[in-house]
């Protein structure tokens, strides 16, 4: 009967010590954005709201971090040089799975709410996205390549940061807002949302987003992916055609 007992504490212990954590209760605005001829980008709000145990908000809250993730793809950095007064594509290096979004806000800046050790393991800011670049490169020339790739991804506004991006209200609930630019690629993101408290990931939640294309676009998309020789063939005799048109057209002025 005693072992039964303590076998009981043993397993209500751990449930006990879950317990006195904050909590996070997490949502957002839309699970689908649908991208049609007319899409000019979308805005996504991410909102809910933080449990404390026993209802009591303490004198100094947690804060919180989004972090908005694309479907991962293959990409290739390319490094131009001038060679004899003209710029050419000299050095490469793929990288076998990069984000094709990425989009962080907080409360605070990152930097005064954990520590490089707890934002490398949550990939929170920029500089610690997990890349995978081929192998054969240096240190020190995967890190020019990784600096590189997310500069060029913040030009086309696909990377990016928010230090004050999200708003808590009372302690206990907080919203932020991510913009999703036209140029995104279709396919399923990840809404991730961590509770943070004296440089410590209390809580975390998960919430998945489609991105997907409608209409004309969507049969486009299909048709590259499907028929890829076929819709090669057709873009070089639309291409052609336009070209002879142009030039007709040309001619008679």
């Amino acid at each position: 009967m005693r072992r039964m007992r303590a076998l009981a504490l043993l397993l209500a212990l751990p449930l006990s010590l879950g317990a006195a954590e904050p909590l996070l209760v997490p949502d957002v605005s839309q699970r689908e954005i649908q991208i049609q001829y007319s899409f000019t980008g979308a805005e996504l709000l991410l909102f809910g709201a933080i449990i404390y145990p026993g209802g009591v908000v303490p004198e100094d809250p947690a804060d919180i971090a989004v972090v908005v993730k694309g479907p991962t793809q293959p990409i290739i950095v390319r490094e131009k040089q001038k060679v004899a007064g003209i710029w050419m594509n000299v050095e490469s290096e793929r990288f076998r799975s990069a984000p094709s979004f990425y989009a962080v806000a907080s409360s605070s800046p990152l930097s005064e709410l954990v520590d490089e050790r707890i934002a490398a393991i949550y990939e929170l800011g920029l500089e610690y996205i997990q890349l995978s670049p081929g192998a054969g490169a240096t240190p020190e020339e995967q890190q020019r390549f990784e600096d590189g790739l997310v500069d060029l991804m913040r030009r086309q506004q696909l990377y990016y940061e928010k230090p004050d991006g999200v708003e808590i209200t009372g302690g206990v609930l907080y919203r932020a807002r991510i913009n999703i630019p036209a140029r995104v690629p279709v396919g399923t993101y990840t809404a991730e949302t961590f509770l943070i408290q004296d440089g410590r990931v209390m809580a975390a939640a998960v919430r998945e987003i489609e991105i997907e294309k409608l209409g004309f676009e969507r049969f486009v998309a299909e048709s590259a992916e499907e028929w890829s020789l076929a819709y090669g063939l057709v873009a070089v005799l639309v291409s052609l055609f336009l070209g002879w048109v142009g030039s007709a057209l040309f001619r008679r002025k």
